[in-house]
C-alpha cells in the first residue's frame, strides 16, 4: 500500500535524475548493479572500445521513448549500429533474461528464500485433473 512516508527526502534523492541529460540514463547505483551482468568481450577478438554504460543508456532510451535506432542522438550515445548490434546480441545470448531476473533473485535471497520458488511447488486445479482423467 502506498503511503506518504514512502517519499522521504532520502528516498527522493535515490530516484532524482535531474543531473542526467536523458531521464532513462542509468544512475551510478543502477550501473554498479547491472555491470556484472554484461558479458565481457569475446576472448581472442578485438578489444571492446564501446562504453557499455553509454550503450545501455542508448538502449534504454530507445526502448523507453520508442525512438527508432536511426534517430538515437549521436552526441552522447555510441553509433546506432553498435547499439543495435549489442541489443540483438544480448537478446540472442539471453542477457536480457538474466537482467530481468536479477532483481527477483536478489530480493528473494535478501528475504532468505530460495531463488527459484517453483522448484518446490506445483499448481493443480480441478480442470487439470479432469483433463488428465479424459486422457486415460
Amino acid at each position: 500500500m502506498w503511503t506518504q512516508e514512502m517519499w522521504t527526502k532520502e528516498r527522493r534523492a535515490i530516484y532524482w535524475r535531474d543531473e542526467d541529460r536523458y531521464p532513462s540514463n542509468l544512475t551510478d547505483m543502477e550501473w554498479e548493479r547491472l555491470k556484472p551482468l554484461i558479458p565481457e568481450a569475446v576472448p581472442g577478438g578485438r578489444p571492446r572500445k564501446t562504453d557499455m554504460r553509454a550503450a545501455m543508456n542508448a538502449i534504454f532510451s530507445s526502448l523507453r521513448t520508442g525512438c527508432p535506432w536511426r534517430y538515437l542522438p549521436g552526441d552522447e550515445f555510441p553509433p546506432r549500429s553498435t547499439v543495435y548490434n549489442i541489443f540483438r546480441k544480448f537478446q540472442k545470448d539471453g542477457v536480457w533474461e538474466a537482467i530481468r531476473e536479477e532483481p527477483h533473485v536478489t530480493s528473494r535471497e535478501q528475504l532468505g528464500r530460495q531463488t527459484c520458488p517453483m522448484s518446490m511447488a506445483a499448481v493443480i486445479d480441478s480442470q487439470t485433473l479432469k483433463a488428465a482423467e479424459i486422457l486415460r
